[in-house]
C-alpha cells in the first residue's frame, strides 16, 4: 500500500511539474516574441531615419548581424537587400507587410521565408519618397528557446524530481503509519480520532464483521455442544431399553423364567422394543429436520385434514388413557411438508394425552387468519412449571421424568415440533397453569416467504 501511495504522489507531483514547465515555456515564448517585435520595430525606425538622411550610402558602413534589411522601391522592386542578390529577388509589392506600409505607413507580418528557409518576423515603414524600408529577424522557435534554457531547466528538473521523490516518500509513510498501527482486534478505539476519519467507515465495517464472526463462532460452538450432548443422551436413552431387552432375553434363554411368567416377560420385551423403535424413529425425524431434507418436499396441503389423520391415529391411545380427544375447525389449505406437519400435530396431541389426567380432555383446533394457518392444542393435564417453559423444546428434556418413563415418552417430541415449525417459518406459543393444563398455539404462514 505504501508503494502505491508513493508512486501515486510522485506521479502527480511529476505531472504537475511538467504541466507547469510547459505552461511557463508557452508564456516565455509569447513574451520573447513580443519583445522581438518591439525591438525590430525600434531598429526599423532608426534605420529609416538613416536612409532618409544618407540614402543608399547608409548601407555601405552598416554592420548588420542579426537583422535582414531590405529597401523596396515604390513599384515593388528591391533596391537593396543585406542577405540576397537583388537581381534574383521577386517583386515585393504583394508582400503583406509592404501592402500595410503603403496604406498605413507601417506594416508587420510573420511568415516562412523560402529564400532563407526560416520563419521570419517582418516590419516595414514607408519613407517620405514612397519607398519601403523593411527589417526582418529570424523568429525563434520554442525548441530554440528550450535549448537555450536547457542547462538551467535540467537543473530545475533534477532538483524538482528529487524533492518530489523525497516528499512523496515521507508523505506515503506518514499516511500509512497510522493505518499500520491500527489494532484490528479493537477497531472501535479509533472512532472519532483525527488521523482515522477517512478510514473510520472501514474500521466500523471490520468491527461489524468481527461481531458477526464472533456470533457465528459462538453459534458453531453451541451447535457442536448440542450435538455432543445429543449424542451422549442418545447413547444413554438407547442403553436403557437395550439393557432391559437384553436382560429379559437372557433370563428367558437360561430358563430362569417360570412358564406363567413367559408371557409377561415377552410383553415387557415388546414394550421396550416399541420404546426403542419410537426413539429411533424420533431421532431419524429430528436428524432429517436438522439437515433441512424436508425443504424440498413442500406442496399444497390441508392442515385440517392432516390434523384429522393424526387425531384418528391417537384415538386408541386417548381411549386407553381415558382422555377425550376432539378436533374442531375448517379446511386450512397451505404450502408445507405434510409429513412434518403431521409430526407437529401428532406430537402435540400425543403429549397432551400422556400428560393429562383421567377423564381429561384434549381440544384440537385448526383455523386460518390474516395469512396464517393456526393450530391450537389445549389440554386439561398436569401443566408445565414456569421455569421449564423455556426448556421444554430441548432434546431429551422432561418436566416429570418419572411420568415420562411411565408413559413411554422419548423426550424428543417437542424438539421435533419446534424444528418443524421453524422450517415452516412459523412460531409456537405456550400457556400453562400447573394442575389446570397447557395450550400450544402454532402459527404458520399460509404461503411460504419469497426466496
Amino acid at each position: 500500500m505504501s508503494d502505491k501511495i508513493f508512486k501515486s504522489i510522485w506521479l502527480v507531483a511529476a505531472s504537475v511539474f511538467l504541466a507547469s514547465l510547459i505552461f511557463i515555456m508557452g508564456i516565455s515564448y509569447n513574451y520573447f516574441t513580443t519583445l522581438q517585435k518591439k525591438q525590430l520595430k525600434n531598429e526599423t525606425e532608426l534605420a529609416a531615419q538613416g536612409v532618409v538622411l544618407c540614402g543608399k550610402s547608409f548601407f555601405d558602413s552598416l554592420n548588420v548581424e542579426n537583422y535582414r534589411i531590405t529597401w523596396i522601391a515604390a513599384d515593388g522592386s528591391v533596391l537593396y537587400d543585406s542577405e540576397a542578390n537583388t537581381a534574383r529577388l521577386k517583386n515585393h509589392l504583394e508582400r503583406e507587410e509592404v501592402k500595410q506600409a503603403i496604406r498605413q505607413g507601417y506594416g508587420e507580418a510573420s511568415r516562412y521565408s523560402s529564400a532563407l528557409s526560416e520563419k521570419q518576423l517582418y516590419v516595414a515603414k514607408r519613407l517620405p519618397n514612397g519607398s519601403i524600408l523593411r527589417l526582418s529577424i529570424v523568429q525563434k522557435a520554442i525548441w530554440t528557446l528550450l535549448f537555450g534554457f536547457a542547462q538551467p531547466i535540467c537543473v530545475v528538473i533534477v532538483i524538482a524530481m528529487a524533492l518530489s521523490f523525497a516528499l512523496a516518500s515521507q508523505l506515503a509513510k506518514k499516511i500509512v503509519k497510522p493505518i499500520n498501527e491500527i489494532d484490528l482486534n479493537n477497531p472501535e478505539l479509533y472512532y472519532g480520532k483525527k488521523n482515522y476519519r477517512e478510514v473510520e467507515p472501514l474500521l466500523r465495517h471490520i468491527s461489524t464483521q468481527q461481531r458477526q464472526v464472533k456470533r457465528d463462532q459462538e453459534q458453531i460452538e453451541k451447535t457442536a455442544l448440542i450435538r455432543q450432548e445429543f449424542t451422549a443422551n442418545v447413547s444413554h436413552e438407547l442403553k436403557t431399553p437395550l439393557h432391559a431387552v437384553s436382560g429379559y432375553a437372557e433370563l428367558l434363554e437360561n430358563g430362569m423364567v417360570k412358564d406363567e411368567d413367559i408371557k409377561p416377560f415377552a410383553g415387557k420385551i415388546r414394550t421396550e422394543t416399541s420404546r426403542l423403535t419410537k426413539l429411533v424413529e424420533d431421532i431419524i425425524e429430528l436428524t432429517k429436520l436438522d439437515s433441512g431434507a424436508a425443504d424440498s418436499e413442500w406442496e399444497t396441503c390441508d392442515l385440517y385434514r392432516i390434523a384429522e389423520n393424526a387425531v384418528d391415529s391417537l384415538e386408541a391411545s386417548a381411549a386407553a388413557a381415558n382422555v377425550e380427544l376432539k378436533l374442531a375447525g375448517t379446511d386450512a389449505p397451505m404450502k408445507g411438508t405434510p409429513q412434518s406437519l403431521y409430526g407437529v400435530v401428532y406430537n402435540l396431541c400425543d403429549n397432551a394425552i400422556k400428560y393429562n389426567r383421567k377423564g381429561g380432555r384434549v381440544n384440537v383446533c385448526v383455523r386460518q387468519a390474516d395469512g396464517f394457518t393456526v393450530l391450537t392444542v389445549k389440554d386439561t393435564g398436569i401443566g408445565i412449571p414456569e421455569e421449564s417453559l423455556t426448556r421444554i423444546f430441548e432434546r431429551f428434556y422432561r418436566v416429570d421424568k418419572s411420568r415420562s418413563k411411565e408413559v413411554g415418552g422419548t423426550g424428543l417430541g417437542l424438539s421435533i415440533v419446534k424444528h418443524a415449525v421453524l422450517n415452516h417459518n412459523g412460531t409456537i406459543k405456550i400457556k400453562s397453569v400447573i394442575g389446570e393444563g397447557s395450550e400450544f398455539t402454532v402459527s404458520l404462514p399460509t404461503e411460504p416467504p419469497a426466496s
